[in-house]
Order: structure tokens, then sequence, then C-alpha cells
């Protein structure tokens, strides 16, 4: 069987992290292909030294998924503002709601010029290898913190079916391409994800084609987090790899709207009853900015994990409101210092 050939995606170092819990494909109505196979393991150049991104060098750093609203300059500079000096860099992700965005490397222009460490995000779904490849020349000119290399949500989900999916690439293929052109490269890993046992051996093939970083999805809470970061930290020292630095998502929930857009993210875990009590709460957004301090504090006592990142989705048109949130928890955090 070649999963590749299978596989939406066409990934070659599956699966990706939007397996569904009972094993099914995030796309198609059929199982994983990848779930069932060995782990594959990379098979290029492995060079062992670690490019530490400059938020993460000088200490335990908070970084903050943007809020801003796709394709308007002026609200991603506001938005930058209120968040410099709260955070040390700022990730641009990539939601199903807002699939059009600017460029990554102008995002990243419009971050530097507005004084803030860009983290940015960059997939495989949208663009072929050459395009990436310009990209990343491009982002490593501006002078980046750090290129996310992510395979990408399927266009089928998301606000653009229309689209026809690229994936020339996977996430570990890019992270390989991202290394080769200089920059500090991140990727993701999804413990809660099928199969959970064959996560942390996924997460150390990334690091042999390039990764500096890992950034562990939702799953679960700071004792989930735990487990994976230990188990994936003994199989880096046993391949004779680097002790990459981990950084944990903290979900950042507001009201029962935001609640409900970051459940829909794929592989998504929160803490038992994490979102819940916020949601009940009388006062949600300060229940949900309590949440996150009290979990990111938590999540940065776990030995290896030298930063966290505030993760989630505003409601459309609250923008402002949860920049500001973000910034609050920040500071809380010590962020920006």
């Amino acid at each position: 069987m070649d999963p590749g050939g299978t596989c939406p995606k066409h990934m070659v170092h599956g699966p990706c992290g939007g397996v569904r819990a009972h094993g099914g494909c995030e796309v198609e109505p059929l199982p994983c292909p990848w779930v069932g196979e060995p782990t594959v393991a990379w098979s290029g150049p492995v060079d062992p030294r670690l490019r530490i991104p400059a938020p993460l060098a000088r200490g335990t750093a908070v970084i903050a998924d943007i809020p801003a609203p796709p394709m308007d300059r002026e609200a991603l500079r506001h938005i930058a503002s209120l968040l410099a000096g709260s955070v040390d860099a700022v990730l641009t992700g990539d939601h199903g709601g807002a699939r059009v965005q600017f460029p990554p490397s102008y995002r990243a222009l419009l971050l530097r010029d507005a004084g803030v460490p860009a983290w940015i995000g960059l997939n495989c779904r949208d663009r072929n290898r050459v395009a990436l490849e310009g990209e990343l020349a491009a982002l490593a000119e501006v002078g980046v913190a750090a290129v996310h290399c992510v395979t990408g949500d399927h266009t089928a989900l998301g606000d653009r079916p229309d689209a026809a999916p690229v994936f020339d690439l996977d996430s570990t293929q890019l992270a390989a391409l991202a290394r080769a052109a200089g920059v500090p490269v991140s990727v993701a890993e999804a413990p809660a994800g099928p199969p959970r046992g064959r996560r942390p051996a996924r997460l150390v093939e990334k690091v042999r084609a390039g990764a500096d970083v890992a950034v562990v999805d939702h799953c679960g809470g700071a004792g989930p987090v735990a487990d994976f970061v230990a188990e994936a930290r003994e199989l880096l020292r046993a391949g004779g790899l680097p002790g990459v630095p981990f950084v944990a998502c903290v979900p950042v929930v507001l009201d029962r709207r935001s609640a409900e857009l970051i459940a829909e993210f794929s592989g998504f875990t929160a803490p038992p009853g994490y979102l819940e009590r916020i949601v009940a709460d009388r006062h949600p957004a300060v229940a949900g900015v309590a949440a996150a301090v009290a979990l990111g504090t938590r999540l940065m006592e776990i030995p290896g994990v030298w930063g966290v990142d505030l993760s989630g989705v505003p409601v459309p048109g609250d923008e402002v409101s949860t920049a500001r949130a973000l910034a609050t928890i920040g500071r809380e955090l010590g962020g920006g210092t």
C-alpha cells in the first residue's frame, strides 16, 4: 500500500494533525491511510545544529496568535501595536474562516515595521515548492523570528472549497526547505491525534529534517503535554539529536462563540472542563483570561517547555478586544520583558 497515493494531501511523512479521534481522514469519509503505517524516517541530510529563535533565546517566551482580520493592512498594524511589549512574538496562523490572506512575507514585513517580532506560518496547501522557496527567501530577507511549517488544512475545509489544493510538499519536507533558506524553523505535533503512541517519533523525524522548535498542539492540558514532551525528549536523546525547545499551546476563550470556534480546530482537545467553566461564568472574558494565565503558568513549569502560544480564534468584529485580552495574558505570564 502507498499511503501517500490515497492521502488527500499526498503526504510522504503522515499522518497530519487533522486525523479524527476515530482515525478518520479530516477530508474524506474513510480511514486515514497513515494511522496503521510505520513512522516514515527522514531520508535527507541531517544538521544537528539548532537555531533558537531570538524570543526563546531570551528566556521563557510568550507568543500570541495575531487576531487581525484578513487583507486589512491598517487593522494588522493596529492589532500589532496592541500586542507590542506584552508578548515576545506574534504567530500568523491559518484559520479556515479566512483562507485568503496577504502573502506570508508581506504580513511579516508589516509586522516588522510595526516593531513586533513575526513568527510566520507557512502552509503547503496553497503553494508548490517553487512558490514556497520564493516565500522563504523573502521571509529570510525580512528577518523573521521563525517560520512555522505546516502541511495545512485541506481546501475542502473552511471558506474556500472551490480552490484546488496543492500539497506539493508536507510539513516535514517544508521544514527541510526552510532550514536550507537559513531561517529558524518551528513545526507542530498533535499529541491527541491518532496514532497517539507514534506522535513523538513523528516529531523526531521533523527535527531530523530541520526543525529547531516544536509547537505542541492543544492536547488536554499540562499533564498530556508533560507526557508528550518527556517522551519526545527521550527519543531525541536516543537518536543523538539536540533537545529542541517546546512551545505549548494555551487555548484563549472569551465567550461562547470563541469557544465554539476554537473547538473546530483539527485535533483540538481542551483540558477537562476548561471551555465549559469559562462559558458558564457570569463574566466569561474575565474567566477566560484567568484560565489562560493559570494554564500557561503550569505549562511553562514543564521541563523542556520554553514558552507558550496564546491560541484562539476571535469572533469577527471582536479582534481588538481579543488582542487586548491576549496582551493582558501575555503581561501576566511575563511576556515582552
